[in-house]
Parts: C-alpha cells; structure tokens; sequence
C-alpha cells in the first residue's frame, strides 16, 4: 500500500510508526526513498506528537546538500514506500472501546442491573460500584517524561565551552532537568557538547528549548536533537 499522506493525522502516524523502528525509509542509509519522503512533508512534523518522525525529518534535513547524490531512483513517488497495508483499524470490533462502554463493563464487575434483581441487591450493586470509582478516580497518573540528548555546537576552536554550558544550564523550567554532559571532538579542534535531559512532555517544548539556547548567540552556532526516547512514565 504504501504511504497515503502526510497531510492529515493518519498519515503522519503511520510515518511514525514507520520510522520508529528504523533510521531510514528503506535500508540502513539515506537514499531517494528518504528524500521523496522528506519532500513530501510541508513542514516539520512535531516533535510533541510524531517524536520518531521529528527524529527522522531532522536526521535526513542534514543532507540536503547531498539529495542530488544519494543513492535510488529518484523518480518514484513517496507513496511507493513504507508498508504493505495500512495499520489503521477498519474492522469496528477492533476498534478501541469507548469510555461508555468501558463503564458499562465496570457496572458488570459488580452484576447486572435487571429490573427483576431486588432493593436490597441493587444497593449492594451500587455501592460496590461507587467505592470502585472513587478509588479508581484517586489514582494519580504517572507524569509523561521524554529523555533527550542534545548537541550543542559552538563557532569554532576558541569558544568559551565552559561559559557556554554554564549559560546553558541557567535556564529553567518547570518540567526540565538537566543531565550528564561530555565534549565531543567534531574536528579542527572543534568539540561539541552533548548533554542529556529529562523533559515532562507536557510542560517543556524542545523546540521552544532550543530557541532558548541559541540565545546565546556568542557562544552558540546551532544545536541538534541526537536521541529522543518519549513516554518514559514516571512518578511525580
């Protein structure tokens, strides 16, 4: 089947789900396949809800300058790519249950509600069933965390690193913290700093954050996400 389009939801999703397993639209190097794909895109897909495809678009968009050269055939669609039939659902049976009839099967888990059954059984019912809610609705949900490393390239050999990280670890917010963090030789006596987070999704954009650090535009060039593992659920 292929892709259908990166227009809408659907399509996007089924890039997720394609790329989150792989580095590449096909093979373990860029090619055509990734090119048409990057091309077919109108944007960025967001980091937020397509984390896999965020990945893959910015991977790819560093080599640009090299589309022209990359191996395949350059004249296939995008659509001739990723899987052989769409993961959406299309049987009604498979699709998810409804919050109504998730309730409904919590009403069975204490009996039916038949006319027939009497007073005293029907209060019995309907007190199990408040009880079960109430501990239920008391449940706190664990916070949804993402851990991302991040490259953090300077202007050149002479940079400040130091006054660079330093600047760098000065911004908060609520929902981000800071991690372990190394320099990376990238040539010419040039290092990169690379240093990994903990973001609540729900409180930190990493886009937003990146803007924040090149900010710092005396000691910042530009930086890149690296690795982006999302929904780490953990306790508040």
């Amino acid at each position: 089947m292929g892709f259908v389009d990166f227009l809408s939801d659907a399509g996007l999703s089924m890039l997720e789900s394609w790329v989150t397993t792989r580095s590449y639209i096909t093979g373990y190097g860029p090619s055509q396949a990734d090119v048409a794909s990057f091309k077919a895109l109108p944007a960025p897909p967001k980091v937020e809800k397509y984390p896999h495809a965020w990945r893959w678009y910015k991977h790819i968009a560093s080599y640009q300058s090299e589309f022209s050269s990359l191996p395949g055939d350059p004249s296939k669609a995008y659509t001739t790519y990723g899987p052989e039939k769409s993961e959406m659902t299309i049987n009604p049976k498979d699709a998810p249950k409804t919050a109504e009839a998730n309730e409904d099967e919590e009403d069975d888990l204490f009996g039916s509600d038949d006319e027939s059954e009497d007073e005293e059984a029907k209060r019995k019912r309907e007190e199990n069933l408040a009880a079960y809610k109430k501990k239920k609705e008391g449940k706190v949900k664990p916070a949804a965390k993402s851990i991302v490393t991040l490259d953090v390239k300077p202007w050149d050999d002479e940079t400040d690193m130091v006054q660079l990280e330093k600047n760098m670890r000065s911004i908060e917010k609520d929902g981000l913290k800071w991690g372990a963090s190394t320099l990376v030789p990238v040539g010419f006596g040039i290092k990169k700093l690379q240093v990994t987070l903990v973001v609540e999704d729900e409180k930190v954009s990493i886009d937003e954050l990146q803007d924040q650090v090149a900010e710092d535009e005396e000691h910042v060039q530009s930086s890149d996400v690296v690795r982006f593992s999302a929904s780490v659920h953990m306790s508040p």
